[in-house]
């Protein structure tokens, strides 16, 4: 009997602490959903003005139909790609990752091709398109950087002791971060 009384007192300490665990993990897991639907307001305004930049070099004579095609093709890859909050794994990010770089690449041809046009960097609805697509840029790190900060977070809560054994009970798995891009961190080659 003194047996049973030890387990049921066992039992109701770790029930009372595994509740604050629990909602800690529920509140944490929703951070991870707000900024990962943050990340994804970042890309999505990205891809929302490609559109008006592509419409804008399509007017300039001559410019390379292929450079066009490359961006525009990429953009549909990128836009098909919807991850939710309960797929974070890194195979998952690695992949909406790719796709997202891929766009970047062929932005960052578009642009560059794009100086090579005269009447295209004087067009004010280029420039503006230019500048609008560099914030939006910076938008992006600073919400992947946020995004992989509340992911630390999360991921050290319902890795720790004793929350591990909650998080194992409730399904609350590890999700994956963004990860620096193959080559990141070699410097580019600048020549002039």
């Amino acid at each position: 009997m003194k047996k049973l009384f030890f387990y049921l007192i066992g039992f109701v300490i770790l029930a009372s602490q595994s509740s604050c665990g629990y909602n800690t993990m529920v509140q944490k897991d929703e951070t991870v959903e707000a900024s990962w639907a943050n990340v994804q307001n970042a890309y999505q305004r990205r891809a929302d003005l490609i559109p008006n930049l592509v419409n804008t070099v399509k007017g300039a004579a001559n410019f390379e139909k292929e450079t066009l095609t490359q961006v525009i093709e990429a953009r549909s890859k990128a836009t098909s790609i919807q991850l939710n909050a309960d797929q974070l794994t890194p195979e998952n990010i690695q992949r909406f990752q790719e796709a997202q770089g891929q766009l970047s690449g062929a932005l960052s041809r578009l642009l560059a091709t794009a100086e090579a046009y005269p009447e295209l960097k004087a067009n004010q609805n280029f420039l503006e398109l230019q500048a609008q697509l560099e914030g939006t840029e910076n938008r992006i790190a600073v919400e992947r950087r946020k995004f992989n900060e509340s992911v630390q977070d999360y991921n050290t809560t319902v890795r720790s002791f004793p929350n591990n054994i909650m998080a194992g009970i409730f399904g609350f798995e590890r999700k994956g971060h963004f990860q620096a891009e193959a080559g990141a961190q070699q410097a580019p080659n600048v020549q002039f």
